[in-house]
């Protein structure tokens, strides 16, 4: 039976694949589909159901990104499965980070949204004073 860090290591390995996969354009349309949904929902701060609620607001996330992962592999040409499965070994063995640049536009997105936010607070707490 595979340790937690193996299974991480090749959760990793496979989402890396994904990611190559969705770029290459001998994918079908509709696994890039299965790939976007799959990653949106999976790093989306809005769930089908919310995780305050016990038990169940982890279970979409337990079962939909796995599920979603397993059948967009399914649908992925294997010869082009095993050729991003190969750069994505070998990217983790040389132990790059997959992109910095990627890292950097979820932080730029996050850190917009939040002065966006509160740039609308403070109108709306001005335009309610007197």
């Amino acid at each position: 039976m595979k340790s937690w860090k193996q299974r991480v290591k090749v959760l990793k390995s496979e989402t890396y694949t994904l990611y190559l996969a969705a770029k290459d354009p001998r994918v079908p349309w509709y696994a890039k589909a299965l790939i976007f949904f799959v990653v949106a929902h999976t790093l989306s701060p809005v769930d089908l159901i919310p995780d305050f609620i016990p038990l169940l607001g982890y279970l979409d996330d337990l079962i939909i990104a796995p599920l979603g992962i397993a059948i967009a592999i399914k649908l992925i040409p294997p010869e082009i499965l095993a050729e991003c499965r190969e750069k994505a070994q070998q990217m983790f063995a040389e132990d790059q980070p997959p992109n910095k640049w990627a890292a950097v536009v979820i932080i730029t997105v996050w850190l917009l949204g939040a002065l966006l936010l509160v740039a609308f607070l403070i109108r709306l707490i001005q335009s309610s004073l007197p």
